[in-house]
């Protein structure tokens, strides 16, 4: 059985969730010995960083990583399309995710207490975050074989980030233009199975996080 070493909160632990939940795998999950980053978990893991994987003797980090190499040793339901083409606009969504997206997001953690709240920083990130949903709703207008009706590995990312944009929206009180494309992709991508099951399973984690923070 696969391990993958995550902890409930972290948004790309979900984002393995969702392929695992879509290939219908066997897995387990633990949380790191000592925390994620600590002395220990780096004997193991030399990063540090969550997730990471073992599968047999194999050990390896990084969400990308994982996924390219479940969904090669797991064969279906196929998560990269056939044409190099195709391919290579899904591993340009998820990078999008990785890399433009969820950094901007991310930034708003630390001032979700009101101990620790700068309205400075809160306004230019909910700036900044309306301006990457713009650029991902062209992104998504120029990919001509954009099937929503399947789920791949440039998706896997999006729907918790997105849903920790919504909960941010209401925390901070901020308000964002969300392109009719891009709430269509949106809906079509929670509407698959794996997706809908972990948003409701991962929703409660969430919810305690920020009541946790709120005092």
């Amino acid at each position: 059985m696969l391990t993958i070493y995550s902890t409930p909160e972290s948004l790309y632990c979900a984002k393995l969730r969702i392929l695992l939940r879509h290939k219908q795998a066997q897995w387990r999950e633990i949380e790191p010995e000592g925390g994620c980053g600590s002395p220990d978990y780096r004997q193991l893991i030399p990063s540090g960083t969550m997730p990471a994987l073992m599968d047999g003797g194999l050990v390896i980090a990084d969400s990308e990583a994982i996924s390219e190499y479940l969904n090669e040793t797991i064969a279906e339901p196929a998560m990269l399309p056939v044409d190099p083409g195709a391919r290579a606009k899904c591993r340009e969504r998820s990078r999008f995710h990785d890399t433009r997206l969820e950094p901007e997001v991310r930034k708003l953690f630390p001032h979700v207490a009101p101990a620790t709240r700068d309205s400075g920083i809160v306004s230019i990130q909910a700036e900044t975050i309306g301006m990457r949903l713009q650029e991902l709703s062209r992104l998504l207008a120029a990919d001509e074989q954009l099937d929503l009706q399947i789920l791949s590995l440039g998706d896997c990312g999006l729907p918790v980030c997105f849903a920790w944009i919504d909960a941010f929206t209401q925390v901070f009180g901020f308000e964002l233009d969300w392109p009719d494309n891009l709430r269509e992709y949106r809906r079509s991508i929670e509407a698959h199975t794996a997706v809908a099951n972990e948003l409701e399973a991962y929703a409660p984690g969430m919810q305690r996080w920020l009541e946790s923070k709120a005092v």
